[in-house]
């Protein structure tokens, strides 16, 4: 695969990234309230629900702004693959050990079963090891300008 394909690649799972990360932390701040009370739910993150839902969405956004960003974009979806990998070992979590499975995210992500949104978010693990995989070295992106 030559250099420009591999930038337009990576460049395209960026974007989902970015719209993704952007979308769930403005959901989540738009219906802050019931984020917060969803997270008291959960038998895994109850003790912890209000930092969990300031810091889930300035997280969010932060690595959107950072993909954004070409100088951190390669670190950057290194932070959002973890964020994801987190996020996906939660619903793991939850589908196999929590006697309640509380609601899912809001917005269009809202209508997914639990068991869609991991299959979800391991389609956004495995687009964040591709652009990791093929993001052109330094020296290589430094000709495409």
């Amino acid at each position: 695969m030559n250099i420009k394909t591999k930038s337009v690649v990576t460049d395209i799972i960026s974007a989902l990234f970015i719209l993704l990360f952007v979308y769930a932390a403005l959901t989540k701040v738009i219906d802050y309230q019931k984020f917060r009370i969803e997270l008291g739910k959960s038998p895994l993150l109850s003790s912890y629900s209000r930092i969990i839902a300031v810091a889930i969405p300035g997280i969010e956004l932060m690595i959107s702004l950072l993909i954004a960003i070409k100088r951190f974009q390669y670190y950057a979806m290194y932070l959002a693959f973890t964020l994801m990998a987190i996020f996906s070992a939660y619903i793991v979590a939850i589908l196999k050990f929590s006697p309640y499975v509380p609601c899912s995210c809001g917005g269009i992500l809202q209508k997914m079963s639990w068991a869609q949104h991991l299959i979800f978010n391991v389609g956004f693990l495995l687009m964040g090891a591709v652009a990791i995989l093929l993001y052109p070295k330094k020296d290589q992106r430094t000709y495409l300008q």
